[in-house]
């Protein structure tokens, strides 16, 4: 591949088209490309074991997935493509993950440098829900929503990440009926159904823990939730989502 400094700053839709004909099949509907070398155990962590437990119903929504791992990630100053850049950019202006779909193939773009693989499963995992969230499989966006107008209806309090709690906390002191068809609904609902899906699918891959706190959704509605997008989207064979998969039940 090119030379570092000929990639110092390159939009992210640029270095997608640049580099599609040296993308690498992970499987006949995943593709890779890095520009950082990677090591075996490097790519079995950052590539073949996340895409291993994806749903396959997941990857039936789109022909192709390309996997593109860089340096870092850069919003732009102004207005415009956002960056690819191998100098570590302010704090600022720092993405992880970068996510689109073009011609009905999904481009997923992530910055690796200086972060740990849990971080990256994470960063995989969020970029996968964003475009679920996009493009549904049939009527999970409803059941979903049907669900959380269940929890408005009963008053439950918390969420499961940071950005659905604050979008749930406004809808409910802007609108008497939280429960209404509105943006501010369909905005939550669907931050809702992003932070959800991440959870279920990182715990598909990995052995994880949910927080515990004051702004924690409780563990019973968190379970509806993923019972849910577990008869929608089922894992793979071989992997389990809930503890008594576990033990053998």
């Amino acid at each position: 591949m090119p030379s570092q400094p000929d990639l110092a700053k390159i939009g992210v839709r640029e270095f997608a088209r640049r580099f599609r004909n040296e993308m690498i099949p992970v499987n006949n509907k995943i593709s890779f490309f890095s520009a950082l070398p990677l090591s075996e155990d490097e790519n079995k962590e950052y590539l073949q074991d996340p895409i291993a437990a994806l749903p396959s119903a997941i990857l039936d929504g789109f022909p192709k997935v390309a996997v593109l791992l860089v340096p870092y990630l850069e919003k732009p100053a102004r207005k415009g493509d956002n960056m690819v850049v191998f100098k570590e950019p302010d704090g600022t202006r720092r993405l992880w993950a970068v996510q689109w779909v073009s011609d009905g193939n999904a481009v997923l773009v992530f910055a690796i440098k200086d972060r740990d693989v849990a971080a990256c499963h994470y960063d995989f995992y969020g970029a996968v829900a964003l475009l679920l969230a996009e493009h549904p499989r049939g009527d999970a966006l409803t059941r979903f929503s049907d669900l959380v107008r269940d929890e408005l209806r009963d008053h439950v309090h918390g969420e499961v990440n940071e950005e659905s709690w604050r979008l749930k906390q406004d809808l409910v002191r802007r609108q008497s009926d939280a429960r209404r068809d509105t943006k501010l609904f369909r905005g939550y609902v669907r931050q809702a159904f992003v932070d959800s899906f991440t959870l279920y699918l990182h715990g598909i891959c990995c052995d994880i823990d949910v927080d515990t706190g004051p702004r924690q959704l409780p563990s019973r509605h968190i379970r509806k939730r993923l019972e849910m997008l577990y008869e929608v989207y089922p894992p793979p064979k071989g992997y389990a989502v809930f503890p008594e998969e576990l033990n053998g039940k």
